[in-house]
């Protein structure tokens, strides 16, 4: 991971589902503001989805709090279309197929499924500050924790 204070380059550009409309930009443009971002691998499966749910229930807490909030998963816009519809969420999705943002806060890791090894995004959250330096991080979401896990580490910037 990136260390604290640095900001990541995020020119790359990204689809997105953001407030029912789809829009294509640098992911940088995204974060005009205080942001969080929170990394999952895939919608539709059992602990991303308890991961995305948790962030539905903060996203009120978050915003009051002054922080903009985006999900990144390698899932393409379609499946975020869907996925935003079927749950209501309100929050940014953003499509990652490529997993730049992942590399671009040093966030891969080695990962394995059925015996195979391969790299992917950890499952973790970055918060970054109103210039896109990152200011704290929460290195091991725990899925049916996580609202907590970012309340608890905004509440430690004050």
């Amino acid at each position: 991971m990136i260390s604290l204070g640095k900001a990541p380059k995020l020119s790359f550009k990204v689809d997105a589902v953001a407030g029912g409309k789809t829009v294509t930009l640098p992911f940088s443009e995204l974060m005009d503001g205080p942001t969080v971002v929170s990394v999952y691998m895939r919608n539709n499966t059992s602990a991303c989805d308890k991961q995305a749910a948790e962030l539905d229930k903060v996203m009120q807490v978050v915003a009051k709090k002054g922080f903009k909030l985006i999900a990144v998963s390698r899932d393409k816009v379609t499946s975020h279309e869907k996925y935003a519809q079927k749950h209501g969420y309100k929050y940014a999705l953003v499509a990652d197929p490529e997993d730049n943002f992942s590399k671009a806060v040093d966030g891969m890791v080695e990962k394995s499924m059925y015996g195979k090894k391969f790299l992917g995004p950890a499952r973790a959250a970055y918060i970054f500050d109103a210039k896109g330096r990152l200011v704290a991080a929460v290195s091991k979401v725990e899925a049916a924790a996580h609202g907590s896990q970012l309340l608890e580490a905004i509440a430690a910037l004050k």
